[in-house]
C-alpha cells in the first residue's frame, strides 16, 4: 500500500522539488499535533526515556526540516504550530513544559535543533516570541551548559546551542564551548576519522554527527574562532575521500552499525560539506550524492500509510529498532535537507547533477578497520574489530559481521538457538554441539592492509580463532585458523536473498549456491576436506532491505578438538556476472598461505599453532 500525503513521482532534483517533499513530510505529521501541547504522539511504543520525552523527541526533530525552510526564506505550511509547541515547551508555568534536565538526558539531544534553528532562523522565528519567552527559551536551552551527558558525540549538542545563542544576540558560554571541544579531542583518532567515544565505533555517527556538525560549525562561527574551524574544515575534507566510498552508484549506502532508521541521515555529512562550501568534489558530484540518495529512499518503504516515518530501515521493522529508538526518532533523517538552506543561485543548486568519480577497488581505511569494494552493480565493505560496548540490541549483526553490502543487507538476530534465528549471513557461527550459537564479537588484535584485514577473536576462552578477510577481485576470500579445546559444529554464510520468489538452489559438498532471477550468492569451500552446502530461511523482518524471509547460503561442519583450518569464497552479484570456473584457488605450504584469481593474488603467513 503507497502511503498517502506524500508525491512518489516528485523527481527529487530541485531546491523546488525537495522543498515541496519536505513539506510533504512536514505536513504528514500536522495530524498528530494536539492542541495547546509540546509534542507529537505518533505511535504506542516507546523507549527507556518514556513517552513524554519521546513525543518532544519527535516534535523537536521535525525542526531539521523547518529551519533549512526558514533559513531559505520559506515558511513551512504550519509555522504556527511549531512556534506556539516551542512556547509551550520552554514555559515552565505550561502544563505540557519540557522540565529539567537529568543525567544523561534526552532532552540534551533534541536542543541541538534549537540551536540550528536560533542560528540560521532567528528572525522569523524570534519575530513571534515576546522578550519574557525569548528568557524563556534561552534559560531553557542554557541548561544544556551543565548537563551530564554520555561520553561520544553528545558533546556537540550544548555547542550547537552555544551557536544559537551567538546568533541570536544571547549571552554566550565560551567555557562551555571549550569544555566540550576538549573531550571530544579524545575521540580523535587521525587521518579524518573520530570514534563514538574513548574505544567506541567508527560508524554513521563519525558523518551525521562529528563531521555533520563540525562543518556546520566550522560556517557559522568561522569569524570568532577562526583555528577550530579550519581544523574541523581540514579533518572533513580527509573524511570525505573515505567516506564517498559508503555510497554506490544507484544512490544507496552501505548499511552497518547503529541508528540505521535515521536512513537518509546517512548523506547528511554531504549536505553539511555543501553549506559549508567545503573544497572538496564538485557542487555537481555532491549534488549528485545527496538527491540520488534521496531518490534511492523513495524507491523503499520508509513509510507507514499515513505517510509517516517509520522505525525500520528499508521497511517498518522494529526487529531492528535501537533502545533508544521512539515512533519520531527517524526524522533525525532531515539533517540531510540542510541543503534548502542554499539559495536558488549556490553552486550547488546552479550545478547539474554529476556520478560519482572514478574511485580505487579495494579502498581500505585502516583508522576505522574497513575495506570498500566497488564490485560492478554491487558496494559490499569488509570490517573487523568494531564492537559497541554499551551492547544496543542486536549489536553482533551490525558490527561483528565479516562483510556488509549495499544489495544485499545483511539479517539482524532473532534468537541463538538454531541458525534460523542466528543471523548466519557473513558470520562465522560456532556451537558446542547444542545448537546455540557463537560469533565473532569483541577482537583481541586487528590489523589493516590494502586488500585485507587481520582479526582475532575468542567465543570461548579456550577457543581462538584467526580470520583473514581478503578482497580477491569481485571475490571475498575468508580464512580461519582455529585452535579448539571443544568438539564444535560451524556454519559460515554467504550473503543473503529474498526467498520469495522461490530461489534455484544449489547444494554439494563444499558449495552452497542460491539463484533468482536478479541475483545470484554463492559460498564456496577452498579447503581439502570440504564442508557441506545447505540453505538456512530466516524468519521473516530478518533482513534490513525486504520483510520476506531471507535464504542464506551456508557451509557446515563438524570439528573436532584441535587445530583446524577453513577457507571460503563468498561471491554475489547478477547471475550472469556469476563464474565457478573463477573461483579463487587456496594453497598452503609451510604455513604460508596463497590465494590467487584470474587476476588477483595474495599472500600471508598463519600464526605458529600451539
Amino acid at each position: 500500500m503507497q502511503p498517502k500525503n506524500i508525491t512518489f513521482d516528485n523527481p527529487l532534483r530541485s531546491r523546488s522539488d525537495l522543498t515541496q517533499w519536505v513539506n510533504e513530510l512536514l505536513n504528514a505529521v500536522t495530524p498528530f499535533f494536539k492542541a495547546n501541547d509540546s509534542g507529537v504522539d505518533l505511535a504506542n511504543f516507546t523507549t527507556h526515556y518514556g513517552q513524554r520525552i519521546a513525543n518532544m523527541e519527535a516534535f523537536s526533530r521535525l525542526l531539521w526540516g523547518v529551519t533549512p525552510l526558514l533559513a531559505g526564506g520559506q515558511e513551512p505550511e504550519q509555522l504556527s504550530l511549531y512556534i506556539q509547541a516551542i512556547k509551550n515547551g520552554v514555559d515552565p508555568a505550561h502544563p505540557e513544559y519540557w522540565g529539567e534536565m537529568g543525567h544523561s538526558d534526552q532532552r540534551v539531544v533534541e536542543m541541538a535543533a534549537y540551536g540550528m534553528l536560533l542560528a540560521l532562523a532567528h528572525k522569523p522565528l524570534l519575530a513571534h516570541f515576546s522578550e519574557q519567552e525569548k528568557h524563556q527559551l534561552y534559560q531553557w536551552l542554557k541548561q544544556s551548559e551543565t548537563a551530564t551527558i554520555p561520553d561520544n558525540n553528545w558533546h556537540f549538542f550544548p555547542i550547537l546551542v552555544q551557536v544559537g545563542f551567538y546568533h541570536s544576540g544571547m549571552p554566550v558560554n565560551h567555557q562551555a564551548l571549550e569544555r566540550h571541544f576538549t573531550a571530544m579531542e579524545n575521540y580523535w583518532l587521525g587521518d579524518g576519522w573520530y570514534s563514538d567515544g574513548p574505544d567506541r565505533p567508527r560508524d554513521y555517527y563519525i558523518s551525521m554527527g562529528f563531521h555533520f556538525y563540525g562543518l556546520i560549525y566550522s560556517r557559522l562561527m568561522k569569524e570568532v574562532d577562526p583555528q577550530r574551524c579550519a581544523t574541523l574544515r581540514e579533518r572533513a575534507r580527509v573524511f570525505a575521500h573515505d567516506f564517498i566510498h559508503f555510497f554506490a552508484d544507484n544512490g544507496s549506502a552501505v548499511p552497518f552499525g547503529r541508528s540505521l532508521t535515521y536512513r537518509f541521515a546517512q548523506a547528511a555529512f554531504w549536505s553539511a560539506a555543501a553549506f559549508a562550501g567545503l573544497d572538496v568534489y564538485s557542487p555537481g558530484v555532491q549534488k549528485g550524492i545527496v538527491l540520488r540518495h534521496l531518490r534511492w529512499w523513495m524507491q523503499q518503504q520508509p513509510f507507514d500509510r499515513d505517510g509517516v516515518l517509520s522505525v525500520g530501515y528499508s521497511y517498518p521493522n522494529l526487529v531492528m529498532a535501537e533502545d533508544y529508538n521512539a515512533p519520531g526518532s527517524p526524522y533525525w533523517a532531515l539533517k540531510t535537507v540542510l541543503v534548502l538552506a542554499l539559495a536558488d543561485n549556490h553552486a550547488f543548486w546552479q550545478a547539474e547533477e554529476e556520478n560519482l568519480p572514478p574511485r580505487q577497488s579495494p579502498h581500505a581505511i585502516p583508522r576505522a578497520a574497513q575495506i570498500l569494494i566497488h564490485q560492478p552493480e554491487h558496494l559490499w565493505m569488509l570490517t573487523a574489530g568494531q564492537w559497541e560496548r554499551n551492547n544496543f540490541v542486536n549489536t553482533e549483526a551490525k558490527y561483528c559481521k565479516f562483510a556488509y553490502s549495499t544489495r544485499y543487507a545483511f539479517n539482524v538476530e532473532r534468537g541463538r538457538f538454531g541458525l534460523p534465528h542466528a543471523s548466519p549471513d557473513s558470520m562465522l557461527l560456532l556451537s558446542e554441539k547444542d545448537n546455540y550459537w557463537r560469533g565473532r564479537r569483541h577482537c583481541l588484535q586487528v590489523i589493516t592492509l590494502p586488500d585485507s584485514i587481520y582479526s582475532r577473536w575468542q567465543p570461548w576462552q579456550d577457543v581462538t580463532v584467526d580470520s583473514w578477510l581478503v578482497a580477491l577481485g569481485n571475490w571475498q576470500v575468508r580464512v580461519h585458523h582455529l585452535s579448539t579445546a571443544r568438539e564444535l559444529d560451524t556454519s559460515e554464510g554467504g550473503f543473503s536473498l529474498c526467498a520469495r520468489p522461490p530461489l534455484e538452489q544449489s547444494v554439494d559438498s563444499g558449495l552452497s549456491r542460491l539463484t533468482g532471477v536478479a541475483d545470484t550468492s554463492a559460498i564456496h569451500c577452498l579447503t581439502p576436506q570440504p564442508r557441506q552446502g545447505e540453505v538456512v530461511l530466516t524468519p521473516p523482518n530478518s533482513n534490513l532491505l525486504f520483510a520476506d524471509r531471507a535464504a542464506v547460503p551456508v557451509l557446515r561442519g563438524e570439528l573436532p578438538k584441535g587445530n583446524h583450518l577453513l577457507v571460503c569464497a563468498v561471491w554475489a552479484g547478477d547471475p550472469q556476472d556469476y563464474a565457478a570456473t573463477s573461483v579463487p584457488k587456496f594453497n598452503l605450504y609451510r604455513g604460508e598461505v596463497s590465494l590467487t584469481s584470474a587476476a588477483h593474488e595474495t599472500h600471508f603467513t598463519l600464526p605458529e599453532l600451539p
